[in-house]
């Protein structure tokens, strides 16, 4: 079985990367050609409506797999590439289903790779998956800073660029969603981030790391959706 699910993620991985390579790349002179051909009007709006369909086939497929395990009562999803654990049906359509969708684009490839890293310590019981989830937040909220040029150049944490998104002139968050963000570096990023010393070793039980998990792609989505 465990042979049959890699064959398939590979497969989806591999047709994936396909789409992502064709949609990032110009449009060529041999899709112009083929969709004059086929269909009447301006060859570069049909090459590219053929793009367009191409992708949403690729993402009806990527629904009727996820479909499929869901029936079968497999914990299963499919999502950027790889196949993960999945306990919550209704998170997964709420959360994680757009989040996934969003952070395809390359400009999030980073925080793409550090919560499917969350996921998988997650799912193998390993060390500090929060953690990781807290660093897609994280670059979530530096890459918007940026794209948004916001970025002064002082800043040295994730708090300064918190503060970015909210000062008055920009307004991309409220203070009471700063003030909410905030607490969560300070209390579950930072003790994971920083040698524990003497003190006792930070931990999170299930509870709280799936928590720390869906509160990170949970405002991840709502920051993109904002720009």
């Amino acid at each position: 079985m465990k042979e049959r699910l890699s064959l398939i993620e590979l497969g989806f991985r591999g047709r994936e990367n396909e789409i992502v390579a064709m949609n990032a790349a110009a449009i060529t002179d041999g899709e112009r050609l083929s969709a004059s051909l086929r269909v009447p009007g301006d060859p570069v709006e049909g090459a590219r409506k053929r793009r367009e369909t191409r992708t949403a086939v690729f993402r009806a497929n990527v629904d009727e797999l996820n479909a499929r395990f869901r029936q079968a009562g497999y914990p299963l999803n499919y999502h950027n590439g790889f196949i993960q654990i999945s306990t919550d049906d209704l998170a997964q359509k709420e959360i994680g289903t757009p989040f996934w969708q969003l952070v395809s684009d390359p400009l999030w490839a980073n925080v793409d790779v550090d919560m499917k890293e969350a996921l998988d310590l997650r799912d193998s019981d390993g060390r500090d998956p929060a953690f990781y989830a807290a660093r897609a937040l994280e670059s979530s909220i530096k890459i918007i800073s940026d794209q948004k040029g916001w970025t002064h150049g002082g800043e040295k944490g994730a708090h300064n660029y918190i503060d970015n998104l909210a000062s008055k002139k920009n307004a991309l968050i409220t203070s009471w969603e700063s003030a909410s963000l905030k607490e969560f570096f300070t209390h579950v990023r930072n003790p994971f981030g920083h040698g524990a010393g003497s003190s006792q070793m930070p931990s999170l039980t299930r509870s709280q790391t799936e928590w720390a998990i869906e509160f990170s792609m949970s405002w991840i989505k709502n920051l993109i959706r904002r720009l």
